[in-house]
């Protein structure tokens, strides 16, 4: 029985490099209940996996290949996680395990996620990736499989994180592979990911896809997650529904803010959205609008509302702190230009506490598989595609921490929503005299497949 102790820094070996992983991100960023955060074996772990979740995982133990539907905040991360260790136990003389996501952003909270589960004796990390990280890391593929194949011949594991951009690395260095996981799998699916996806497919023993928005193809041997030969089957649906009865999400709560009598246009853009912003917020009480997250129209209108409106002493007034991130101009924390790392633990830290009021603005970077503990509302000043739709609700349908600590340990009834303290994830949808009321048809639409027909959003591509 492996038993482990959370909080404490943990020494990681590497063949090339001495790596120290030191547990900064909380339990709940994976939907583990927080009396499972001390003292816990793998083995009692495992039994306290949500229905949904344990489903999930004999599903994936029963195939070795196959596509997982669950809807944000259904705790996907942890199925992997089970499988891979489950892998890990049963292993003779060590695996190597493939784990893909698509941002760089996302790479190392994914891997903190999975070492803060994964008992990480005779177990060897390596990114594989352009962007920074405190393990060993390299795109080159003669280090790639030099790093791989020197941990399986002293009979121990190799467990590579990676990027859909940077996968082709690995393909080229010709490690074998015994099992991928493709987090947000909907992103293998572009033309520029697709051939390398579907060579890891064919060349690893088990291969799993992860997504709550699956991409088709009008041809089945297309590249579209209903290609069998690369996908898999369906090994498990999991509909909105059941996870919000069970206390595992909230259902979002569509709201509208009109502004009839205005036109906005590309000159008063930044000033519309940013008097949107204010209106929006002074309307929301304190529990719907304590952590807002924006979607905004573009860079350049982000840096306009922060720049060259008074937005930012506004919202000061109103005791909100603003965050902004975009490729553009960089990462930003009120009026001061910070790196990203220093961004993202600024907007956890403020996530996780239940005093601090924030808006953070963005335009794609936080819409898709990025964790921000706590946000409240969020608000769509962009149209956004039917995936980015059911991944920007995805953001604010995550259970409050103590109502989900509540319900674990039998205070509150799963799916009670009138006694928790976070009932629904507000999205609010501002509609001018000339924009926004076909943003608010779609939007509505993607809601009603995922919470009322209980099926993920139809996304079709060529």
């Amino acid at each position: 029985m492996i038993q482990w102790e959370w909080g404490a820094p943990e020494r990681h070996l590497c063949m090339l490099v001495d790596c120290v992983f030191n547990p900064t991100v909380g339990c709940h960023l994976l939907d583990i209940p927080l009396f499972l955060c001390h003292n816990t074996s793998i083995e009692t772990f495992a039994m306290k996996l949500r229905p949904h979740q344990q489903a999930s995982l004999d599903a994936m133990l029963r195939a070795s290949r196959g596509t997982l539907l669950c809807p944000t905040g259904g705790g996907k991360t942890l199925i992997a996680i089970m499988n891979l260790i489950a892998r890990l136990n049963a292993s003779q003389g060590g695996l190597t395990a493939v784990v893909v996501c698509p941002r760089l952003l996302l790479v190392n909270q994914l891997c903190e996620e999975y070492l803060q589960v994964i008992d990480t004796k005779n177990v060897h990390i390596l990114h594989v990736h352009s962007g920074d990280t405190h393990h060993f890391s390299t795109t080159k593929s003669d280090k790639i499989a030099l790093f791989n194949n020197t941990a399986r011949a002293a009979g121990e594991s190799c467990i590579i994180f990676t990027t859909y951009h940077s996968l082709h690395r690995i393909v080229e260095a010709g490690v074998d592979i015994d099992v991928a996981y493709f987090d947000e799998a909907h992103n293998a699916t572009s033309k520029q990911f697709f051939p390398k996806t579907a060579m890891v497919s064919q060349m690893a023993d088990a291969c799993y896809f992860f997504t709550a928005t699956p991409r088709q193809s009008k041809n089945p041997m297309g590249r579209g997650m209903n290609n069998k030969l690369v996908f898999g089957d369906v090994l498990h649906s999991v509909p909105a529904q059941e996870l919000i009865e069970s206390g595992s999400i909230i259902p979002p709560s569509i709201q509208i803010h009109e502004q009839p009598s205005v036109a906005r246009t590309k000159s008063n853009a930044a000033d519309c959205d940013s008097t949107t912003v204010l209106e929006i917020i002074d309307n929301l009480d304190d529990t719907a609008g304590q952590k807002v997250l924006v979607a905004a129209p573009s860079s350049k209108i982000i840096w306009g509302m922060v720049a060259q409106t008074a937005m930012l002493q506004d919202l000061a007034d109103r005791g909100y702190d603003v965050l902004h991130i975009t490729s553009k101009y960089g990462a930003y924390v009120n009026k001061t230009k910070v790196n990203r790392e220093v961004f993202f633990y600024t907007l956890t830290a403020w996530g996780k506490d239940p005093n601090r009021k924030f808006v953070v603005f963005h335009y794609s970077i936080l819409s898709e598989g990025m964790n921000v503990p706590g946000l409240t509302h969020c608000v769509l000043l962009r149209n956004l595609n039917i995936v980015e739709m059911a991944q920007t609700i995805g953001r604010v349908i995550r259970m409050n921490v103590d109502d989900a600590r509540d319900i674990a340990e039998g205070r509150i009834t799963p799916g009670d929503l009138g006694n928790y303290r976070k009932p629904f994830g507000f999205v609010t949808v501002p509609i001018y005299g000339n924009y926004g009321a076909q943003i608010q048809k779609r939007l509505q639409a993607v809601v009603d497949a995922i919470f009322v027909k209980g099926v993920p959003p139809a996304s079709i591509i060529a």
